[in-house]
């Protein structure tokens, strides 16, 4: 995955992969708390934050705390491990 980007992952409930742009790697629930809109397709990486591209709802990725309205409801989020260069979320059962 290039820095700066995310993607929609997943078999169950999907799952957001971003890679921001120093290189870190964060998962959090697919669906933006606020309109259930996608975050691993078209949303922007600014620093540590997601922002939704519907009503700009922005989430603190390392948390999954919403940092302004519309969004009041934090993301559910998963560990990330890397582990020879493939990117594994870990998913409790």
């Amino acid at each position: 995955m290039a820095k700066g980007t995310s993607r929609t992952v997943g078999g169950g409930e999907p799952i957001a992969v971003y890679r921001t742009d120093d290189g870190a790697f964060y998962a959090t629930a697919d669906s933006c708390t606020h309109e259930k809109w996608s975050l691993g397709e078209d949303s922007d990486i600014e620093g540590q934050e997601v922002v939704c591209p519907l009503h700009m709802a922005r989430f603190d990725l390392r948390t999954g705390q919403p940092l302004c309205f519309p969004a009041t409801v934090a993301l559910r989020t998963y560990e990330v491990d890397i582990v020879d260069g493939e990117v594994y979320v870990l998913v409790p059962p």
